[in-house]
């Protein structure tokens, strides 16, 4: 088997396992607000975050490089979080993952002002052709735009600032402190949240709670994996097939069917995004490649799934002066 079917096998079980955790959290939704789904979600990922801590050997401790740029990163991840858990309650799976494949576009347009990435004619082009998809789904107009489709776009674009942060500071910033503040700014919030929504929960459903933080841990753990070991224009478009598993499951579980337009809006903005992200992968086009350098998956931070952050450079590209560490000054290659 070549490493990279490998990394694409290994990013298909992510996304399938991903998909299940969304059918939890649309089953726990019609009981349960977010602000509760998101405080038990996280609460059962921190022993899995405390054996993340546990195994990372790198030196150092957990307070950010770039406190500026964590702390916008905790906001984004936080309105991620609550607008994809509404999004999945009060939408179809199909039409939620429809929106959120919307991230590569967002993804490329913010890497002008963050990145300082120059876009050319053709991504512009795929942008604007995905953008149309957006509109095909929505349908404005033609049916009634609610709360859930609002929050759809929300947890699009708040997974992509989040994603394109991690582009931005990745190199510098710990992993593990990437993955902790937002837990933490999810904890946090959501505790003060909690006694205005709690609603007392059966044994049975805390079950279902901690098999969220399980399931999101697992798919990102796999995700991290399949792009360790196959190239990122081959692992990336997996996150695709989601909306196999959102038929699937939503006609099996909820007796939902993609109506026609959500079927061609996501076929429109499937095949931008497919096309955005071969055009970064051939050599020139693109000095940043921020989509393909940034999570598939919109980070939430309501589980323990480190950042996938940029590789480092090379031994030969001299050193660097500016990280701010002890120990690492002027060391090759960091």
């Amino acid at each position: 088997m070549t490493s990279n079917l490998k990394g694409a096998l290994l990013a298909l079980a992510a996304f399938g396992v991903f998909a299940t955790h969304d059918v939890i959290v649309k089953l726990m939704g019609g009981i349960y607000s977010p602000f509760q789904l998101i405080f038990f979600s996280v609460l059962f990922s921190f022993p899995l975050a405390v054996l993340m801590l546990m195994r990372d050997a790198e030196p150092g401790t957990l307070l950010p490089v770039h406190p500026g740029w964590v702390a916008v990163r905790t906001v984004a991840s936080l309105v991620t979080g609550i607008s994809a858990f509404a999004a999945f309650t009060l939408l179809p799976l199909a039409q939620v993952y429809a929106i959120i494949f919307a991230s590569p576009l967002i993804i490329t347009v913010l890497a002008i002002p963050i990145l300082g990435e120059k876009v050319g004619i053709h991504r512009w082009a795929a942008v604007l052709v995905g953008l149309v998809g957006v509109i095909v789904v929505l349908r404005p107009g033609s049916t009634g735009l609610g709360l859930g489709h609002f929050a759809a776009l929300m947890a699009a674009i708040g997974g992509s600032v989040a994603a394109i942060i991690v582009r931005r500071i990745g190199a510098k910033e710990r992993p593990v402190v990437l993955m902790l503040y937002p837990m933490l700014g999810n904890l946090t919030l959501m505790s003060f949240a909690l006694p205005f929504f709690y609603v007392a929960p059966p044994v049975e459903h805390l079950g279902f709670f901690a098999a969220m933080a399980l399931l999101g841990c697992t798919a990102g753990l796999l995700v991290i994996a399949a792009y360790k070991t196959g190239e990122a224009v081959i692992v990336a478009p997996m996150q695709y097939s989601q909306i196999i598993w959102a038929t699937l499951y939503g006609a099996l579980f909820f007796d939902e069917w993609p109506d026609g337009g959500t079927a061609l809006g996501a076929a429109i903005i499937i095949a931008s995004g497919l096309y955005i992200v071969v055009r970064e992968s051939r050599k020139g086009a693109s000095s940043q490649t921020p989509v393909l350098r940034s999570k598939a998956r919109p980070d939430t931070g309501t589980t323990a799934r480190q950042a996938r952050v940029p590789r480092p450079a090379p031994l030969d590209a001299g050193p660097r002066r500016d990280d701010p560490r002890p120990g690492l000054r002027g060391v090759p290659g960091r």
